[in-house]
């Protein structure tokens, strides 16, 4: 048995990528494979798996020494479970920046592709097999892109990833637009979450110039119900920092209608980064940076000291 997973704190694509490649491996290569998670799903992910009616995968805290792993939608071992060099990991496919460190036990299989979302990477490893998808699958692959481009409004959004979403939508008869419309819905609803879990939800780990940083990101259509409870927010940063071994969560509040992302500025370091990184001036507890959309593309590769 083959455990596809994707990384830690799991968005949409983290949460159904697994889900398509599980199916894939069993149904098509006839090698069985099961999907994991590495923790709760996002509240995007959660409607996805409700309105297809895709069963949740399990949530594993660790892998065992020498199972074997197919990794999706990273290939960081800080986004990794604890023991991911002592497994058997036989493949990785993503679409990150190559971060290294993770340790296999023969040559594997790597795909990592520019394109804005690893479902998108999934569907062209599938080449005519993509065509045999069941809906559910076909309906997982298209939220991931959606999710990932925020309906092509992302400037990693890229030709291809475009088209497959409308290939999908076609054989499925669904509107592109009044389907993001509900994704991003879900994904706004953050009501039930506290302010520690919010930090984490979609949060990624990176050093910067010897800083240990939590880079977290809130994809909203709903901005002002994240901002009323910015004080909130800034006051957990420091518990999350040190429960999770960093010096400093970075919260980027992402409007998906004005695109454009608000970060939050507790104290002299984030201000320090904002202005090193972002060429702004920062005069209170948040600036607003117009354009900015994009973890991957705008905010990891321009953050500084």
């Amino acid at each position: 048995m083959i455990t596809v997973l994707g990384h830690k704190s799991p968005d949409t694509d983290a949460t159904c990528s697994p889900i398509i490649w599980a199916w894939y491996l069993t149904a098509v290569k006839n090698t069985p494979a099961r999907a994991v998670l590495l923790g709760e799903p996002n509240t995007e992910a959660a409607f996805v798996l409700k309105r297809w009616n895709l069963p949740r995968p399990p949530i594993i805290a660790d892998v065992a020494a020498g199972e074997k792993v197919v990794i999706v939608d990273t290939n960081n071992p800080a986004e990794l479970p604890p023991s991911i060099n002592e497994a058997n990991v036989i493949g990785i496919i993503d679409h990150h920046l190559l971060a290294g460190g993770i340790r296999t036990k023969a040559p594997i299989e790597v795909t990592i592709r520019p394109l804005a979302c690893t479902a998108t990477v999934l569907f062209d490893l599938m080449g005519e097999s993509a065509a045999r998808m069941p809906d559910p699958i076909k309906c997982a692959m298209l939220s991931c892109i959606l999710s990932d481009t925020l309906e092509f409004r992302s400037p990693t959004t890229t030709g291809h990833d475009r088209a497959v979403a409308e290939r999908l939508a076609h054989d499925l008869h669904i509107s592109i637009p009044d389907y993001a419309a509900e994704l991003f819905a879900a994904k706004s609803d953050v009501s039930a979450f506290s302010d520690a879990e919010l930090l984490r939800m979609d949060s990624k780990e990176y050093e910067v110039a010897g800083k240990q940083l939590r880079v977290s990101v809130l994809e909203t259509t709903a901005p002002q119900l994240l901002l009323d409870r910015k004080a909130a927010l800034m006051a957990a940063m420091p518990g999350v920092a040190a429960a999770d071994g960093a010096d400093q969560v970075l919260l980027f509040i992402i409007d998906i209608l004005r695109e454009e992302a608000t970060l939050l500025v507790p104290n002299a370091l984030v201000k320090q980064i904002a202005e090193a990184s972002f060429a702004c001036k920062v005069a209170g507890d948040s600036v607003v940076l117009p354009g900015l959309m994009s973890r991957k593309k705008q905010i990891i590769p321009a953050l500084k000291l």
